[in-house]
């Protein structure tokens, strides 16, 4: 686990470490046959952020992942997530941010440990008691990779993604890429630790706004207990995000610690 963990840290810091605090896409085995409703995941997660930044208290999350439909070979599914940042600007538990992300996606098994998946991505960003005038939204087409590999009783997820910007409202993004991984290592039949890792790079225009390619990141490490009808994980770590408030163009960083309620 220790040089897995140095392995994640060093890919992170060759991108620089915003990925959202969601579970990861994972390869999932193909059914028998061809079925409907094969799969489906929801999660519920909260996040103390340590930041010297009244817009940035709690990063909250709630939303589901379904696959409609696996065709062996493949499987087709949307996932969804609403995204609530909350300051203590204007009060101590202040809503200041609503973000939405809705995506499709259909894939092709290559095997019994990669999957290949194309995707359309959206997402539009919100403010809360402030006055928004202009949309803030983008439409991502692009590919993902999912890859499986299990040494000495280790899981290994990883998931690299790219696509083209293929609309946008008011920000100046063009592509995007991201590499996550997900490191985990049973201790005991319920009980599992794991390290996560996540780089982010979105290509801009640079004759809006006059900036070049933004990098981020996230890096997380915790314990998953699970239940008989759910889990629980307990993390920690530490993100750089890309254009944290929707408004302004400054990335932030902070420490973090929090938990993620899941389905099994």
């Amino acid at each position: 686990m220790r040089k897995l963990s140095i392995a994640v840290a060093v890919i992170l810091a060759s991108v620089v470490p915003a990925a959202a605090q969601i579970p990861q896409p994972t390869v999932l085995p193909a059914e028998k046959g061809p079925d409907f409703m094969s799969h489906y995941e929801f999660w519920l997660s909260a996040a103390a952020l340590a930041i010297d930044n009244p817009k940035f208290s709690w990063d909250t999350h709630f939303g589901g992942a379904v696959d409609i439909a696996d065709y062996v070979a493949g499987r087709v599914g949307i996932r969804i997530d609403y995204q609530a940042i909350l300051g203590d600007e204007l009060r101590a538990f202040d809503p200041n941010q609503g973000n939405y992300t809705l995506e499709a996606n259909s894939s092709m098994r290559i095997g019994t440990n990669t999957e290949v998946v194309g995707i359309f991505h959206h997402v539009s960003r919100h403010l809360s008691d402030r006055a928004k005038t202009e949309p803030i939204a983008w439409n991502v087409a692009g590919v993902r990779i999912l890859q499986r590999v299990s040494v000495a009783g280790t899981t290994i997820d990883a998931d690299l993604e790219g696509g083209s910007v293929v609309q946008h409202s008011t920000v100046d993004y063009s592509w995007t890429g991201q590499l996550d991984l997900l490191i985990t290592r049973p201790i005991t039949p319920r009980v599992s630790a794991f390290v996560k890792g996540s780089g982010q790079l979105i290509g801009v225009d640079e004759t809006v706004n006059h900036r070049s390619t933004l990098t981020g990141g996230l890096g997380e490490a915790g314990v998953r207990i699970n239940g008989r009808g759910g889990a629980v994980e307990l993390f920690a770590g530490f993100e750089r995000r890309i254009d944290a408030y929707p408004t302004l163009l400054d990335s932030e960083r902070w420490v973090l610690a929090g938990f993620r309620l899941l389905s099994r």
